[in-house]
């Protein structure tokens, strides 16, 4: 079956949503996650159930009590049809815990999401999701090992990533 320039348009459209997505929901940004689905989108997280309202409603109540996430997306498979696509992406989803006396735990779980994409209005969004859970995994983190140390600038979730910053070149904001 060939590929129409469409079709790979529609497909990379696709696939920026779903990393558009992953990057949201990892710096806590709220609109950016909004933006990925139709305002009348269904997502299963599993806990969470039902429109995108209670589903970021919860993400913004959840997300807090962690001290780094990230979603990495490895596999993805796109198949469009017409203004329908469904994806389907494997990731691994890290939530890093940090407890009262400094340890923590990491909670990893290996997922697919499962989307039917929607083009309307010209933009593919996320129509319906369905989070599938294949594995999970949680370790122990001594204490002191949480946050810190190490080479580098540490990601945060406030505004004031590297991300939030980058292209103007400025560098971390202050104050």
């Amino acid at each position: 079956m060939a590929l129409t320039i469409e079709d790979l348009l529609a497909k990379q459209e696709i696939a920026d949503v779903i990393h558009r997505y992953a990057r949201g929901i990892d710096r806590m940004d709220f609109d950016l996650v909004r933006s990925c689905y139709h305002p009348d989108a269904y997502d299963d997280h599993g806990s969470m159930k039902g429109d995108v309202d209670l589903f970021i409603g919860g993400a913004e109540q959840f997300l807090p009590g962690f001290v780094a996430t990230m979603h990495f997306m490895g596999n993805m498979l796109i198949e469009v049809d017409g203004d329908v696509a469904r994806a389907e992406t494997y990731a691994v989803a890290y939530h890093r815990e940090q407890f009262e006396d400094r340890s923590g735990r990491d909670d990893i779980w290996g997922i697919r999401y499962v989307d039917r994409f929607e083009k309307r209005q010209g933009d593919w969004l996320i129509a319906y999701r369905v989070v599938a859970q294949e594995w999970r995994r949680v370790d122990p983190i001594p204490v002191g090992r949480v946050r810190g140390g190490g080479p580098g600038m540490w990601g945060t979730r406030d505004g004031n990533d590297a991300i939030d910053w980058v292209l103007e070149a400025q560098g971390p904001a202050t104050g």
